[in-house]
């Protein structure tokens, strides 16, 4: 009974810690994973800003309520938004959805001029606040800001499953170390300890000579050690027995002997006594020592708090760090866009000025010969034939007036509709050949003074609905690459475009017959920055954009192949028509 009460007393005594111990580390595991998951929501509102915010600011700017609620309600359909606030720029209310807070005790200005984070509040809503700012002609002006709504029970019912997984994962290990801390006692101290007490009992306490207690064990532990004194002790009896015979037969002849042999025995036991307070200061010197690494195990869990401490300062200023970098990337984005659009204009400005110009030319000629016109019939000397010349001068001088401004005109449409395609996201239906010739048309003063040739083969009635900008971007991108890297050093250049309509995709097939890529560079050919024109001012923006138009907002697929001197081909597929989720942009 003994031995059962001490087993199931320390099993208790270890398991109450483990529990504790578990029950410790799931809550800390479950508050993690509630942090981790609200830092998530907050990172997806932050990126909700990118999506949203310019066809916010657009329908505002154009006083299109009805866009603006209804984009509002879009946002409010995704999970993790509760509630929405849109206002002016006046600070007046466009459209509250969801759960809210009141907007004016959260903010005294009446707009917010930067982005803002609302935390936790009594009620469990947190959020997101940022402007919303229309650029115009260079000029940026705030029309108003949006607030996005989320709760703790949108977190909650995120990490539900890992909480439950958590709370299972540390049932099933409580369970097996209970059985495996069962097993464990049985086999290493109750089995033993039964053994013994079971030979200690059929000792024969007569005739102790040769009887010795045996526990079945290979290991040298505090139980093998009582095995070993218990022997020794019977041992010692027995010999004590055999000593006390003796003693007892010497009594008789001696009492000299029996005062020698008490001697003996005091001596014996002052020894004993000597020993045992020996045992007491080396105990009592071991407690020391523990007490003593106990206070040094207590100095080095304080120094390692204060280094967890100071590496999660680093960390949060390198996420910082990391934010101004992806702002700093985008902001580069944009300024690579203007800087091909600023391309575009002057090139075709160039080649405006030509027909014009000749237009000019024809012009003023004519109105010379006007002028002689006119003097020779208020001088009377008009002749026939004068008159003929004129005629003919005539003819031929508006006619190639009337063909230089045609060319000028298509020159400026082909201009105005692919520069407001690539400033704006809208989505449009076009003919996609004849949109690739109004591109095609556009890049003609980088290509007209080159040996450069471009070869388009297209279906003449397939259209598309989804937004032309990203069409002229991806095409502009391209046939640049190939002009700029491609053709270095190529005379001849070619580039091949196929299209095919395949069931609901496009299939794009571009090809060159440049100068091509290495397989190193062509691993790295959609990262950002990436350029072999580093040297000659290249950003490395143009297929990292290109990447992302096709991927993002197309939601289609590319991927490039390639090798030295064999040129570069991309293959992009997308669907023709713009995804469902993304109607909200229309009006």
């Amino acid at each position: 009974m003994l031995q059962k009460s001490l087993s199931k007393k320390l099993l208790t005594s270890v398991l109450s810690v483990y529990f504790l111990l578990t029950f410790v580390v799931t809550c800390g595991q479950v508050i993690a994973e509630y942090v981790n998951t609200k830092d998530y929501i907050r990172d997806e509102l932050t990126t909700l800003q990118k999506t949203f915010s310019r066809s916010l600011t657009r329908a505002i700017w154009e006083l299109n309520t009805k866009q603006t609620i209804t984009t509002a309600e879009g946002l409010l359909a995704i999970p993790m938004i509760e509630g929405i606030i849109v206002r002016d720029d006046s600070g007046e209310i466009i459209s509250q959805l969801g759960r809210s807070l009141d907007i004016r005790e959260l903010y005294s200005q009446q707009l917010v001029q930067e982005e803002a984070i609302i935390e936790d509040t009594p009620s469990g809503l947190f959020g997101y606040t940022f402007p919303l700012i229309f650029e115009f002609s260079g000029r940026a002006t705030q029309v108003g800001d949006v607030t996005l709504f989320s709760s703790r029970e949108v977190v909650f019912s995120r990490i539900m499953i890992s909480i439950y997984f958590l709370i299972g994962n540390a049932m099933i290990k409580t369970t097996f170390l209970i059985i495996l801390f069962l097993m464990a006692f049985r086999k290493l101290l109750t089995e033993p300890l039964a053994q013994l007490t079971e030979q200690i009992e059929d000792l024969q306490l007569d005739d102790l000579e040769g009887q010795h207690i045996e526990i079945e064990t290979t290991e040298h532990n505090e139980l093998k050690v009582m095995e070993q004194s218990f022997n020794k002790l019977i041992d010692k009896v027995v010999q004590y027995r055999k000593e006390l015979e003796q003693t007892q037969k010497a009594l008789i002849i001696s009492n000299e002997k029996l005062d020698q042999q008490n001697l003996q025995l005091e001596q014996e036991v002052a020894r004993k006594t000597s020993n045992l307070s020996q045992a007491m200061m080396d105990l009592q010197q071991q407690k020391y020592e523990l007490e003593k690494q106990k206070l040094t195990l207590t100095e080095e869990v304080d120094l390692r708090r204060h280094t967890e401490q100071e590496l999660l300062t680093k960390q949060t200023e390198m996420q910082r760090y990391i934010d101004e970098l992806n702002m700093a990337q985008e902001r580069l984005v944009s300024s690579e866009k203007m800087a091909a659009l600023g391309g575009l204009v002057a090139g075709i400005t160039h080649d405006i000025n030509t027909p014009v110009g000749i237009g000019v030319t024809a012009t003023s000629f004519l109105q010379e010969r006007l002028i002689q016109i006119e003097n020779a019939y208020k001088e009377k000397t008009l002749s026939p034939k004068a008159l003929e010349e004129f005629i003919n001068d005539a003819k031929q001088s508006t006619s190639l007036l009337t063909t230089n401004l045609d060319r000028a005109s298509e020159l400026v449409a082909s201009f105005k509709q692919i520069a407001v395609d690539q400033a704006s996201e809208a989505v449009r239906t076009i003919n996609l050949k004849e949109y690739l010739g109004e591109i095609i048309r556009s890049l003609h003063p980088k290509i007209k003074n080159t040996s450069h040739h471009i070869n388009l083969d297209c279906p003449v009635d397939l259209t598309l609905n989804l937004p032309a900008g990203a069409i002229s971007q991806i095409f502009t991108n391209l046939i640049m690459n190939s002009l700029i890297h491609g053709f270095d050093g190529v005379s001849n250049g070619i580039i091949d475009i196929a299209i095919k309509d395949e069931d609901d995709q496009v299939i794009i097939d571009f090809k060159d017959n440049g100068n091509g890529v290495t397989e190193q560079q062509l691993e790295k050919l959609f990262d950002p920055f990436f350029t072999t024109k580093r040297d000659q001012g290249g950003s490395g923006l143009g297929t990292h954009i290109t990447f992302n138009l096709v991927k993002q907002t197309l939601s289609g697929e590319i991927d490039a192949t390639s090798s030295p001197g064999n040129g570069l081909h991309y293959h992009i597929s997308f669907p023709k028509d713009m995804p469902k989720p993304l109607s909200i942009f229309n009006n």
